[in-house]
């Protein structure tokens, strides 16, 4: 029997966090998420050594507030740093701003880093008013972005589907095409700035909605010509049996794709 593959990695642009360089001509990365309390420095450093022991390429901790970016910077300091570190901020754009300052790569999520996510405080949007929240997110995003180039951080954009903001939900709901583009719009401004060094990820604990989800932003970016990487995952997707199935259905389905540039 003649077999046939048809697999072929998706061609993307190659980011650089720290030292770490993710991208189709590399190897899938490893990447966790620290689950101590980020102000514990003595706790973080030793789940960090091991994680990276272990095989993590790249380590992300909850960053609420600025308390936490200084307890990263310790943490940072103390592992020397063998990984790059990610902090992973919501709500507070000026958090984000002081995390750049002091790791490899900040997380931000559209949703909320300039609107509060799912508030429902208004509904209808004219077009105007569209057209006006944008160019507010615009000018807040690019601050971040001369951060980013000035200490030569790296972004990762993470959509999470529950978490759009109000506008977004106004014009197309929760819906995959919500959720790409409120991934979209962040990275027109990214390439109008030109700034290259970017990570997405697109989440649902729906497994299906994440599958659609991520490959509508792939189809998307195409034809707006771009092809940053790609960090796969399930959102919640629980614990025990139930989030191994679940994270390799939806992990597993994209990278059989080619799609996925760390996981």
């Amino acid at each position: 029997m003649n077999i046939q593959l048809t697999y072929h990695r998706r061609q993307t642009t190659t980011s650089h966090v720290g030292d770490l360089l993710i991208g189709s001509e590399l190897p899938v990365r490893i990447q966790t998420m620290a689950n101590t309390s980020t102000n514990d420095i003595e706790g973080s450093v030793a789940q960090a050594e091991r994680c990276i022991t272990a095989g993590t390429e790249l380590l992300r901790f909850t960053t609420q507030g600025m308390r936490e970016v200084e307890s990263l910077a310790l943490i940072h300091k103390a592992l020397c740093c063998k990984v790059p570190l990610v902090a992973d901020v919501h709500f507070q754009s000026d958090v984000a701003d002081a995390a750049a300052k002091v790791v490899e790569k900040v997380r931000i999520n559209p949703g909320n880093y300039i609107d509060p996510a799912r508030k429902f405080k208004q509904i209808d949007y004219t077009e105007e008013e569209y057209q006006a929240e944008l160019q507010r997110l615009r000018s807040r995003f690019v601050q971040l972005l001369n951060i980013c180039k000035e200490h030569k951080t790296a972004l990762r954009i993470g959509v999470n589907h529950g978490s759009l903001s109000d506008r977004i939900m106004s014009r197309y709901g929760d819906t995959p095409e919500g959720m790409v583009e409120s991934c979209m719009e962040f990275l027109r401004v990214a390439v109008a700035e030109n700034f290259k060094d970017i990570v997405l990820s697109i989440k649902a604990s729906n497994t299906r909605v994440m599958v659609t989800t991520v490959r509508l932003l792939v189809w998307q970016m195409a034809e707006e010509g771009m092809a940053f990487p790609l960090h796969l995952g399930v959102t919640e997707a629980g614990e025990g049996e139930d989030g191994r199935v679940k994270s390799a259905v939806g992990i597993g389905a994209l990278l059989a794709d080619g799609i996925g540039d760390t996981i």
